[in-house]
């Protein structure tokens, strides 16, 4: 089949989330100027450089309750900060809870029953049940195209301060990614864990 995007599919639902998989989940935390916390999930993310060691996310449409933009992009507007938690099977429904779309007095580490721990460099806490925590310093807030201003569609770039990793995922000096038992997202409502590991080596020229 061949659709124009932005033009009926045909399909049940869209599939464009379904396609680009998986996709890792940057469990964003946050603060405001006034130190409401906020906690999210999202999977448009991914890492993007090694040095200095850099991530991005990108924030769509706009706060489903309460208008305007979302808390974490607003907050890392206002901090320029924020920690990257790894969302594990084990927090499935915890990282789930959290992206309710709660009014931005609730603190999502308390509906979700989770424990905030104080990161090193960043006013942002930490999901203490999430085994690797990156803190990070936001570098640039890239706008990208949409189809409604009211709805704006954000790039988030951060640059990674500092690394938390728990010590029973390392294994001979390597995360091990059983223990790490890091998840995905795939399209609809659907995720995935890592299984059936396999690596190639990367062939040197010539």
């Amino acid at each position: 089949m061949f659709y124009k995007a932005g033009e009926p599919h045909g399909l049940k639902h869209n599939p464009f989330n379904a396609i680009v998989v998986p996709r890792p989940i940057g469990w964003i935390s946050s603060v405001d100027v006034d130190g409401v916390v906020n906690l999210a999930p999202y999977s448009f993310f991914n890492a993007v450089a090694y040095t200095p060691p850099q991530v991005i996310f990108a924030v769509t449409g706009r706060h489903a309750t309460e208008g305007g933009l979302k808390d974490t992009l607003a907050n890392v507007q206002a901090t320029k900060e924020f920690v990257v938690n790894l969302a594990t099977y084990a927090l499935r429904e915890p990282m789930n809870r959290s992206s309710a779309p709660a009014p931005r007095a609730i603190d999502e580490f308390t509906l979700a029953g989770l424990t905030p721990a104080p990161a090193r460099l960043v006013k942002p806490p930490r999901v203490a049940e999430s085994p690797v925590h990156l803190e990070c310093r936001l570098v640039q807030v890239v706008p990208l195209l949409t189809g409604d201003p009211r709805s704006p569609n954000s790039l988030v770039i951060g640059e990674v301060l500092g690394v938390h990793i728990a010590e029973h995922v390392i294994v001979d000096g390597m995360i091990d990614y059983d223990r790490l038992d890091a998840i995905g997202r795939l399209g609809y409502m659907d995720y995935t864990r890592i299984a059936g590991v396999f690596a190639l080596e990367r062939p040197g020229w010539p």
